[in-house]
């Protein structure tokens, strides 16, 4: 992929030079470090949204769910949950 556009940014002098030492110790240029960290920053913010997306479209399902009267209340669950804990806490 052609590299045409240009970044400027402004930061601390000790964490230019901290960061220029660490790209050279690792024998790799700085830009391709910062590209790097660019894309994975793009990707986890995207990786979110769509996590997000994914919770909320899961709630609002099983809000209907509940509304229709096809779920179960909490205490009910808590109730069985904790009746299998115990169960399985028991010495075989």
């Amino acid at each position: 992929m052609p590299k045409e556009a240009v970044f400027t940014l402004k930061l601390e002098p000790e964490l230019r030079d901290a960061f220029m030492a660490e790209a050279e110790a690792s024998h790799r240029p700085a830009s391709q470090v910062v590209r790097e960290l660019m894309r994975e920053y793009v990707q986890r913010q995207q990786d979110s949204r769509t996590y997000d997306a994914f919770l909320h479209e899961k709630v609002a399902l099983a809000r209907t769910s509940m509304q229709a009267g096809q779920g179960r209340p909490n205490d009910e669950v808590e109730a069985e949950f904790a009746a299998r804990r115990r169960k399985a806490d028991r010495p075989a």
